[in-house]
C-alpha cells in the first residue's frame, strides 16, 4: 500500500515538471519565434522609431493664389537612456548654443522620459544641419528629425491665417494624437481647422549601429507608416482686397470687414496695426511675440472679432425697421428738429440739417431727434405692456439680426457684443425706468456694444432685404464636397421683406443725395453705393469714425463695414475707406487717386496712443 502511494507522489511530481518545462518551452518559443512584437521590443537598443510629421495643409484665398505654404526645418532630438559622453564644447560650437543650453535642454529632457525622444533644438538651420550630420557619429542618443515651418508669400492676412505653436501639456493630457515638442494650430484658421490642416503622424523605423549611425529601415520598412499630409483649404477671402485694405488702414487703429451678402463668404477681414505673419514662424516665434504683445498698439488683437464699440447712428436703420414692424412709424411719419431732442431738462444734441424730416430723409441726413421719437414710439406704443415687455420685443428683433449674440463664425475667439437684457435695467432703476432713461440707445449709444463682423453682417441683412447667412472663411476643404450646411442657410431678421426698401432708398441717398447727406464723398461713378455713417463718443480722445455700406443698390456684391478709431466723423475717413474697397472689389482699381492717397498718408495713430 505505502509503495502505491509512494509511486503514485512520485508520477505526479515528475508530470507537473514535465508541465512546466513545456509551458516554458512554448512561451520561449513563442516570444522568440512567434512573436514579432517581442523580437522588436528585444532589439529596441538599436532601432530607432522615428516620427515622421505629416506636412500641414497649404491655405488658399477665392482666387486661388496662395497665402500659407511650408519649408523643411530640423529639429535636433535626444534619448536620454542611449546618451553616452560627448564633446559639449563641440555640440555648442556647431549649434551656436551656450553649454547652460545644453544642460538645461537635457534635464528637461530626462525628466519627461529617459526612453522617448525629446527636443533639444528646435528648428536647426540647413546650413547647420549639413555640419552637423558630418558629426553626428560623435553623439549617440542625438538624431534630426525633420519639421515643417508655416511661409507666407506676402505678409498680407495675419489675423486671418493665424500661426502654430508648440502644444502645451494640458493638450498633451487631453490627446493622445500630440506630443511634447508637437505643433498645432495657436489662432487664426490654423486653429479653427487644425483638424484638417494637421493631417497624420507616421513612423520609419530604422537599424543603427554603435556609432549611432543609420544603416537602412527595418526589416525592408514592415513597421513603417507613411504620413498622411494635411488638406489643403481654400479661403473665401480675396488676398487682393485684403491687401489693399490693410494699406488703406496703415497707421490707423479699427477694422474692415467686408462679406458677399448671397452667400456669407468673407472676403476681407482687416484688424488694424496688424503684423507679419512670418513673425510667429521658426526659432525667433517666441521672442517676436513678446515684443507684440507688449506693443501698446496691440498688433495681436483682432478688432474684427474682439473689439466691442457702440455702433453710433449705424444702429437707425434697425430702429427704422423695427419701427415700420411695430407699426409706431411709416413713410409720411414727419418729426422737426432744433438741434437736438428736447424733453423738459433732458436734451441729444444733433446737427444742422433741413427740417421736418420725413422717414427717408431721417436716414439720409442721420436725425437724432427723428430717432429718439422712433425709439420712444417702440418702448411706449404698446401701454399695456409696459416698458418690460416692449423692451424684450425690441432685443428679440435686434438679435435676429446677429447683433448682441456670436454669429458663430468659423473662427476662434469671437465675442458677441452687448444688447443688454431687461433685468439689466430693472436692476440699475430699481424696476422704475422708462423709455427716455434708455432713449441714447435710440442712436447706437448707451449700453450697445457691436463687433465690426456683426456691423458689416447687418449691412448684409440689408443688402439682403431680411436674411443673412452665416459668415464664414473658408470656401471649400481638400477632399470635400461641400463646407457646413449651417453656412448655407438663410437666417431671417424678424421684419417683414417690405420694410426694408425704405431703408435701402435712405442708404442711397445718404451717399447719392442732395447736400447735406452724410457721406456724398463716399459716391462712385455708376457704383450705386448705399450706405449710413456713424460717429461713436469717445471720452478718451477723438471720436471713432463709423461707415457700413453696400452696393450695388439691387443683386449686392458686397456689403462692408469700417470703423475708424479716432478718426472723427464717420465721413472723414470710414467712408472713403468702404468706397474704396467697394470700387477696388467690383472694378478691380479706384479712380479718385488724390483721395486715395490723402486717406493712405493720414496718420492716426499719434491720437490714438493718448486713448
Amino acid at each position: 500500500m505505502s509503495d502505491t502511494f509512494n509511486n503514485t507522489r512520485s508520477f505526479v511530481i515528475i508530470s507537473v515538471i514535465i508541465l512546466i518545462i513545456v509551458i516554458y518551452i512554448v512561451k520561449l518559443f513563442s516570444l522568440q519565434v512567434v512573436d514579432n512584437q517581442y523580437k522588436t521590443s528585444a532589439s529596441s537598443n538599436v532601432l530607432r522609431f522615428v516620427t515622421q510629421y505629416p506636412v500641414r495643409g497649404l491655405v488658399y484665398d477665392r482666387n486661388n493664389e496662395l497665402m500659407v505654404y511650408n519649408e523643411a526645418a530640423y529639429d535636433l532630438m535626444v534619448i536620454p537612456r542611449q546618451l553616452t559622453e560627448f564633446d559639449t564644447a563641440e555640440l555648442c560650437k556647431i549649434l551656436d548654443v551656450s553649454k547652460d543650453f545644453v544642460v538645461e535642454r537635457l534635464n528637461k529632457a530626462k525628466a519627461y522620459s529617459v526612453y522617448k525622444p525629446s527636443v533639444l533644438l528646435k528648428q536647426v538651420s540647413a546650413k547647420t544641419y549639413a555640419k552637423l550630420q558630418e558629426q553626428m557619429y560623435k553623439y549617440q542618443g542625438f538624431f534630426t528629425q525633420t519639421r515643417t515651418l508655416r511661409e507666407y508669400p506676402s505678409s498680407v492676412a495675419a489675423h486671418v491665417v493665424g500661426y502654430v505653436g508648440e502644444v502645451n501639456e494640458q493638450v498633451v493630457k487631453n490627446n493622445p494624437y500630440y506630443k511634447s515638442g508637437d505643433y498645432i494650430g495657436i489662432s487664426g484658421i490654423e486653429k479653427s481647422y487644425e483638424e484638417e490642416l494637421k493631417g497624420e503622424k507616421g513612423v520609419n523605423v530604422f537599424m543603427v549601429d554603435v556609432h549611432n549611425r543609420l544603416k537602412g529601415s527595418y526589416n525592408e520598412g514592415e513597421l513603417d507608416k507613411e504620413a498622411v499630409p494635411g488638406k489643403n483649404l481654400t479661403l473665401t477671402l480675396d488676398k487682393e482686397l485684403q491687401a489693399y485694405g490693410e494699406k488703406l488702414m496703415h497707421n490707423k487703429k479699427g477694422s474692415i470687414v467686408a462679406i458677399e451678402p448671397s452667400t456669407g463668404e468673407i472676403l476681407s477681414m482687416v484688424s488694424a496695426p496688424t503684423y507679419d505673419p512670418a513673425l510667429l514662424s521658426g526659432r525667433p516665434r517666441t521672442k517676436n511675440y513678446r515684443k507684440l504683445q507688449h506693443d501698446t498698439l496691440k498688433p495681436l488683437f483682432n478688432r474684427a472679432l474682439q473689439a466691442q464699440y457702440p455702433p453710433g447712428s449705424t444702429f437707425k436703420p434697425m430702429n427704422a425697421l423695427i419701427g415700420l414692424q411695430e407699426g409706431v412709424v411709416n413713410l409720411n411719419t414727419e418729426y422737426s428738429c432744433n438741434y437736438g431732442y428736447h424733453v423738459g431738462n433732458f436734451s441729444l444734441a444733433c446737427h444742422g440739417h433741413p427740417s421736418p424730416l420725413d422717414f427717408v430723409e431721417s436716414i439720409q441726413f442721420s436725425c437724432n431727434a427723428y430717432y429718439c421719437h422712433v425709439f420712444r414710439n417702440i418702448m411706449d406704443h404698446a401701454s399695456d405692456a409696459g416698458i418690460k415687455t416692449n423692451y424684450k420685443n425690441w432685443r428679440n428683433k435686434v438679435l435676429s439680426f446677429g447683433y448682441g449674440k456670436k454669429l458663430d463664425i468659423d473662427f476662434p475667439f469671437e465675442l458677441k457684443g452687448l444688447i443688454p437684457k431687461a433685468s439689466y435695467f430693472e436692476n440699475i432703476y430699481k424696476n422704475s425706468w422708462n423709455s427716455l432713461n434708455i432713449v441714447s440707445m435710440a442712436i447706437g449709444q448707451g449700453e450697445i456694444l457691436i463687433t465690426p463682423l456683426q456691423m458689416a453682417n447687418f449691412s448684409a441683412v440689408i443688402a439682403n432685404r431680411g436674411y443673412y447667412v452665416t459668415p464664414h472663411l473658408v470656401k471649400e476643404i481638400q477632399g470635400k464636397a461641400d463646407i457646413e450646411p449651417k453656412y448655407e442657410v438663410k437666417r431671417y431678421a424678424e421684419v417683414d421683406e417690405k420694410h426694408f426698401e425704405p431703408v435701402v432708398e435712405g442708404m442711397y441717398k445718404v451717399v447719392h443725395g442732395d447736400k447735406g447727406s452724410t457721406a456724398r464723398n463716399a459716391r462712385v461713378d455708376s457704383l450705386d453705393i448705399c450706405g449710413k455713417t456713424g460717429t461713436a463718443e469717445n471720452p478718451h480722445g477723438e471720436d471713432h469714425s463709423i461707415f457700413i455700406a453696400f452696393a450695388p443698390k439691387d443683386n449686392p456684391k458686397i456689403a462692408i463695414s469700417v470703423y475708424v478709431e479716432n478718426g472723427s466723423y464717420g465721413a472723414t475717413y470710414a467712408a472713403p475707406i468702404a468706397s474704396f474697397m467697394i470700387e477696388k472689389y467690383l472694378k478691380g482699381s479706384v479712380s479718385r487717386k488724390w483721395y486715395e492717397q490723402y486717406i493712405l498718408k493720414a496718420n492716426l495713430l499719434d491720437g490714438a496712443k493718448k486713448d
